[in-house]
């Protein structure tokens, strides 16, 4: 608060300086008249009477000297005292209107209790409240200036505190229910008819002098890939539970005649995955229908979806050259810390002999026919119901020293056992043929620049075919019974660039199946895979190269997100024997344009 002075302080202020300004004049004055008096009788005493004359005037001189700076510093002294009482008067003038404003400061930046806690302050509002929030009033209210009323001015209508909505999740006792999925509208379009659905085949598109299909294009439209699923999220004595279930519409068409594209797209429902995890501090342990620990990851060892590599493209089969499977099994991670994870699975095996997604099967002894029936997993025909000598068994570590860099190494290791029915009892134990074979892989994905990546899986396996979608077999049948493994391996190398809204990307993949013959019974007769004269579906290689773009048009996660994709690629493969006149490959172009919705919802936030 600014005090008034009185007027006359003012001017009594001025006049004592003006008046010692007078007195130093007349002081001075009289000086000069007392030296001027006693000149002459100065004069006449002394013999010098110029010279004293003259020193007379030079003192008078001086005092005048003297007079105009004194007189100066008065005028300068009276400049300031005028500045002096212009800023007084000015902030007499300001005074009654600035006291208000800054009471009302006051108010207004009084602290507010944090959310979900007391108002320890008196105030009659709530952060976490849904009703308006009103400032907090204050312990000890400030002394009203005396030129202000004392009555406390009214405070502003109340606004209403914005509060964020959650995602969508549903909250039951201790666990977190959170929805995923999504619904997609595709149209699929193929150079050739193939004879696949939504999802293509790497290993049997039609060579262009396999007629009608080379000279047909398809084009479909599906909802098949739409998802439905959910994931738990509970906490237990420090135990992270987490719980996962997904499932599509891939499952086939269901018989009948109604279940046609006639009158209505009747497609069965499957499924995907469902599996439940547990974890506390360093130690993880997952048992369900999980992706295999084969598949490439982008982070750690996770089984998330959003946490594995398979693609960007649109590809119901993903990518010609991945390992990737979907498979039951156990596993158990070790996690030292947050840059290291190692892991070891038990996975369902299969003795896969061939067939699968196009895939050429080997060529049997003649007289070991029954044996996909009763041994072998061909054609995939009764794959579930064949024995297995046990689980495949598969390790992988991974390193994430940051977000940008992930490197992991994995290793496979698979058995098949084999019997021959047809060899005389009496060789009792010599009926039975054991043979173990594996794989290794080593991937990579590095974010180069800023939202640039770049990726890198490849594979390379004597016996284990059966992890590139089955393209390649595992083995083949020699003419006593016996498996030979058989060598194959694969690449998928490309590049991820997020643009805001968008992701471009491009990738390569290829499939190489080693050559694995053998002599039938008689001797001459070629068999295996491979040989001189054998089926032009089996193949020595399969490539595809393949670019996209991802494009969100929407996102908020209140109500979902909508995006489309397109995506564009070429497929070729070569066999291992050209019959004369024959073609040396076989070519496909496919298009697929998506428009997706994808159910809002976030998992809670977990730390370990």
């Amino acid at each position: 608060m600014i005090k008034r002075r009185p007027n006359h302080v003012v001017w009594v202020a001025t006049g004592a300086i003006l008046l010692s300004g007078f007195l130093s004049i007349v002081y001075a004055a009289d000086q000069t008249g007392s030296s001027a008096a006693s000149a002459p009788r100065t004069v006449a005493r002394t013999a010098d009477g110029p010279q004293d004359l003259q020193q007379m005037k030079e003192q008078l001189a001086e005092q005048k000297q003297q007079l105009a700076e004194q007189k100066k510093q008065l005028e300068e002294m009276r400049a300031l005292l005028l500045d002096q009482k212009r800023q007084i008067d000015s902030l007499k003038a300001q005074a009654p209107s600035a006291a208000p404003a800054k009471a009302a400061a006051t108010v207004a930046t009084a602290p507010v209790p944090p959310a979900d806690t007391p108002n320890k302050m008196g105030g009659i509002g709530q952060v976490a409240s849904l009703t308006p929030v009103l400032p907090p009033v204050l312990a000890t209210p400030a002394p009203a200036p005396a030129a202000i009323p004392t009555a406390a001015a009214p405070l502003p209508a109340p606004s209403p505190q914005a509060v964020p909505e959650s995602p969508l999740q549903l909250h039951l006792g201790a666990a977190t229910i959170t929805p995923v999925g999504f619904v997609d509208a595709t149209n699929t379009w193929r150079s050739t008819n193939s004879g696949a659905s939504l999802a293509t085949n790497f290993g049997n598109y039609p060579y262009n002098t396999t007629l009608p299909q080379s000279r047909l294009s398809e084009d479909k439209m599906s909802l098949q890939n739409s998802r439905i699923g959910f994931r738990v999220d509970a906490l237990f004595k420090d135990i992270h539970v987490l719980g996962y279930y997904e499932g599509d519409f891939v499952g086939g068409i269901g018989n009948g005649a109604f279940n046609t594209q006639v009158s209505s797209n009747s497609v069965l429902y499957r499924l995907r995955l469902f599996w439940v995890d547990l974890r506390k501090g360093k130690w993880e342990v997952l048992g369900g229908q999980s992706w295999s620990m084969m598949t490439p990851n982008r982070k750690q060892i996770s089984p998330l979806p959003g946490d594995l590599f398979y693609g960007q493209e649109f590809d119901v089969n993903y990518l010609n050259g991945l390992t990737w499977g979907r498979i039951p099994g156990f596993r158990f991670l070790y996690h030292p810390n947050n840059k290291v994870t190692w892991g070891i699975s038990a996975e369902n095996a299969s003795q896969y002999f061939g067939g699968s997604g196009g895939g050429g099967v080997p060529t049997l002894p003649a007289a070991l026919g029954s044996l996909t029936s009763t041994e072998l997993d061909a054609n995939v025909v009764n794959g579930i119901s064949l024995p297995q000598v046990h689980p495949d068994i598969i390790s992988k570590i991974a390193f994430d020293p940051n977000s940008r860099v992930h490197f992991e190494v994995a290793g496979v290791l698979d058995t098949v056992k084999t019997f021959n029915p047809n060899q005389p009892p009496a060789l009792g134990a010599q009926q039975h043929f054991t043979k173990t074979g594996g794989g290794v892989s080593v991937n990579g994905n590095f974010e180069v620049a800023k939202n640039f990546r770049l990726i890198t899986n490849n594979f390379w396996s004597d016996g284990a075919g059966r992890y590139l979608f089955g393209e390649a077999p595992n083995f083949i049948i020699r003419a006593d019974g016996s498996p030979s493994l058989v060598h194959s391996g694969s690449t998928v190398d490309g590049f991820e660039w997020t643009l805001g809204k968008s992701m471009i990307y491009g990738y390569y993949g290829g499939i190489f199946v080693g050559r694995n013959t053998a002599l039938d019974a008689n001797g001459t007769t070629l068999i295996g895979y491979g040989y001189r004269g054998s089926p032009n579906s089996q193949n020595r290689s399969m490539q595809e190269g393949t670019i996209g773009l991802t494009q969100t048009i929407f996102k908020d996660p209140r109500y979902g997100q909508v995006s489309f994709f397109l995506d564009y690629a070429y497929f070729w493969r070569n066999p291992w024997w050209v019959a004369p006149g024959a073609p040396k490959a076989a070519h496909q172009n496919a298009v697929w344009f998506d428009l997706r919705y994808t159910l809002p919802g976030a998992a809670p936030a977990i730390t370990y």
